[in-house]
């Protein structure tokens, strides 16, 4: 009897070739469809709808079975409920990781094996390795297309049985396979922001959901120069809709250089861009891949973002889950909420969630 794979299909190129390739490869695929957001957009056009219309096309011309499952209540617990508790914090959340860790290798892979899966698939470009019992994150081959950022806090259990048929493929192979095969999604526009959100207007869409509180807009020298709309709407080291245009002239521009939560005062800097830099950071809610190291201090690399080279660091553990990361070279707006994830050669080391950040080792 052939092994059967349940391919989470989203209604873009890389699933609709992911399940192609298994097929091809002998696999019996069938794919699933998950709902995670129940709104319209901008427009009133439900993306979830337009995207469920592309898994059907696909999995028609591929001939294989296709089911979809509700996941909005998990998501709105596990995922959103923390994305809003990140931005009344003032942090900036970034719910990919989360929904990848709660829903798309929780629910999504315990409904599956209800359907029989032997192993799940998705689209994600990376790869993963499972020897001796032990699984292994890995980088892909398309290094600009690697997204293990997005998968650094799965757990062992999680990455047990996983397939991901993307890891051998740039993106232009991709599109181009889907192409020969006639697959609908082969043109298909890659998706962009927040998972749930889209590329809708963001500062609209969380204002539905927060209540903003306008404040002062200070330099790092105290003098007042605007008004914010509400802290949670920026980021550090944003340099647009500040709404500062001249107000020192045509050279240099602002960028923001902090929050304070407890004033409400956004603090920018002109031109400098020095207070932007940091030394190193603090980490917590680490998750290792596979497993913690055994020694305390160590170097690797790291990520502070998603698109961003890797960065040279010695980490040092401070406690089971926390680290701290000193830079090998200074880094410019490392994000209270967002993940630094850690690397070495080939593969993904896991990560954890950025709290605080530091200048000359303090």
């Amino acid at each position: 009897m052939r092994e059967r794979v349940v391919v989470g299909m989203s209604g873009g190129v890389d699933s609709s070739v992911t399940a192609l390739l298994l097929k091809e490869q002998g696999y019996d695929v069938v794919g699933l469809f998950m709902r995670n957001w129940e709104e319209s957009d901008e427009n009133g056009a439900c993306t979830a709808d337009e995207d469920y219309a592309d898994v059907v096309r696909v999995c028609g011309l591929l001939d294989i079975p296709y089911y979809t499952v509700d996941f909005s209540k998990q998501y709105m617990d596990r995922v959103f409920a923390h994305f809003l508790a990140e931005y009344r914090a003032g942090r900036t959340p970034n719910p990919d990781v989360l929904c990848n860790r709660e829903i798309k290798f929780g629910p999504f892979k315990d409904y599956a094996r209800r359907l029989g899966a032997d192993y799940i698939a998705t689209g994600h470009y990376c790869a993963v390795s499972h020897e001796g019992g032990v699984h292994r994150l890995l980088k892909p081959r398309d290094a600009a297309k690697d997204q293990t950022y997005f998968l650094n806090q799965l757990l062992q259990a999680q990455l047990e049985g996983v397939l991901f048929p993307l890891a051998d493929l740039e993106k232009s192979e991709v599109r181009a396979i889907a192409q020969q095969h006639g697959l609908a999604t082969a043109r298909k526009k890659d998706s962009t922001g927040i998972c749930f959100i889209g590329e809708r207007n963001f500062r609209k869409f969380l204002r539905e959901y927060l209540p903003a509180q306008p404040g002062k807009i200070v330099t790092l020298e105290g003098e007042e120069v605007g008004e914010h709309i509400g802290l949670m709407y920026y980021t550090l080291g944003q340099r647009r809709g500040l709404d500062l245009g001249g107000k020192k002239g045509e050279d240099g521009r602002w960028f923001v250089v902090r929050k304070d939560l407890v004033n409400n005062i956004l603090y920018v800097s002109h031109g400098d861009e020095r207070p932007l830099f940091s030394d190193g950071c603090t980490v917590e809610g680490v998750n290792f891949i596979p497993f913690p190291p055994e020694k305390k201090a160590f170097s690797c690399r790291a990520k502070m973002r998603y698109r961003q080279p890797e960065q040279g660091v010695r980490v040092e553990r401070t406690g089971e889950t926390s680290l701290t990361l000193y830079f090998d070279e200074p880094q410019r707006a490392v994000t209270e909420g967002q993940y630094a994830v850690l690397y070495d050669e080939t593969q993904c080391l896991g990560g954890g969630v950025i709290t605080s950040s530091f200048r000359n080792g303090g």
